[in-house]
């Protein structure tokens, strides 16, 4: 066949093909809104018609044989039968699969939690069933982290309001004693006042520290220093509280690794971690501080004698209002301390830590390594 009769069926054959396409392009976007079975069985519709518009295109232009025609037309009606019959299965099976993932959607907004529905599914589908499933388990870690909070939130409130109830009752007893005239030994009465009065601010003052915490508006001025010397001033500051109680403060395996903190803040924090460790170590323990460089960065940590703690209790010991199933009195504090500590060291880039060891426990703090240590 010479080129130019070839390049000339090429023609008739893309004349026929396109004015097909186009239409069906139109009716495409008419229904565009409709069930994805009528979307594939147009696909398949418009790709038969262009065929079949580009074959009778060419060959009338041919001139074949009546015979012939007729032939080439009932070829091209059973390939495009199979071919709207393949789109319709098609489509009624991935609309099938559509339907199940929307129903197993609908019941993660009514229960909250996502199941995959079985069954073999398009690439497409499956990927969005894993999607929704890695969002429920997100969903569920958080829902779980907010009632975790809110319970905490809850017990803080409770103890909160005990711990100040009891210094305001003995306030009003003690100011009402003095008005009255009947207080046998009015200096006393005053200086316990006194005593109340800066456990309250202390409360107070925590409280709003925490908040800060949490808001993440706690201003941090970072400096290079010394763990050597961040450990010495915090084990001056602890020494007469440990001296009332009759524990001996060990510091020996402190290393003068440079950290970048916030001198003020990090002081804060080893405080917390040393007076809650010597309140709650008998009479003639130890509390033990130490100071290390590891892989992981500067390692501050404080082991006292307290006995250990209950590992059911282990995961809760930052949360706030934490104090532990046997402190409940008001000695023991608000439960604000060690929710502090965290609070802190993590501004810092860092975590803290707690585990059991031989006769207590040993609090941990770890802080990335000044840079160029």
């Amino acid at each position: 066949m010479p080129d130019g009769d070839l390049l000339l069926i090429a023609a008739y054959a893309f004349a026929g093909a396109s004015a097909a396409g186009l239409l069906g392009a139109l009716v495409l976007r008419a229904l565009r809104h409709t069930s994805l079975v009528v979307s594939l069985t147009v696909v398949a519709a418009v790709t038969v018609t262009a065929m079949l518009a580009g074959t009778l295109t060419v060959c009338k232009a041919m001139y074949l044989r009546p015979h012939d025609f007729s032939v080439v037309t009932t070829v091209v009606a059973m390939a495009a039968v199979v071919s709207l019959a393949t789109a319709l299965v098609l489509g009624r099976w991935v609309v099938a699969r559509s339907r199940e993932l929307a129903l197993a959607a609908r019941s993660f907004g009514d229960v909250g939690t996502f199941a995959a529905p079985g069954g073999a599914a398009t690439a497409e589908l499956a990927g969005l069933s894993r999607e929704l499933a890695a969002t429920s388990a997100k969903l569920a870690a958080s829902r779980e982290r907010e009632a975790a909070l809110e319970a905490s939130r809850r017990e803080l409130v409770a103890w909160m309001s005990h711990d100040l109830r009891t210094p305001l009752a003995g306030l009003r007893a003690m100011s009402e004693a003095l008005e009255d005239g009947v207080a046998p030994d009015p200096p006393r009465y005053l200086r316990q006042i006194r005593t109340e009065v800066d456990r309250l601010d202390t409360m107070v003052g925590d409280l709003f520290d925490l908040s800060r915490l949490h808001a993440g508006t706690l201003a941090l001025t970072p400096a290079r220093m010394s763990a050597y010397d961040l450990v010495g001033e915090a084990l001056a500051g602890a020494d007469p509280l440990a001296r009332e109680h009759g524990v001996r403060l060990v510091g020996d395996r402190v290393d003068a690794v440079p950290v970048e903190v916030d001198g003020r803040e990090m002081t804060r924090v080893l405080s917390n971690l040393l007076v809650n460790a010597i309140r709650r170590t008998p009479a003639d323990g130890t509390v033990a501080v130490a100071a290390e460089r590891r892989a992981d960065g500067v390692v501050l940590s404080v082991t006292d004698g307290c006995g250990g703690i209950p590992e059911d209790e282990l995961p809760r010991v930052f949360d706030t209002g934490w104090r532990g199933t046997a402190a409940r009195t008001p000695p023991a504090g608000a439960g604000l301390g060690l929710a502090i500590v965290r609070g802190i060291v993590e501004a810092h880039a860092g975590r803290a830590e707690v585990r059991n060891v031989r006769g207590g426990c040993r609090f941990e703090v770890v802080l990335p390594a000044a840079p160029g240590a």
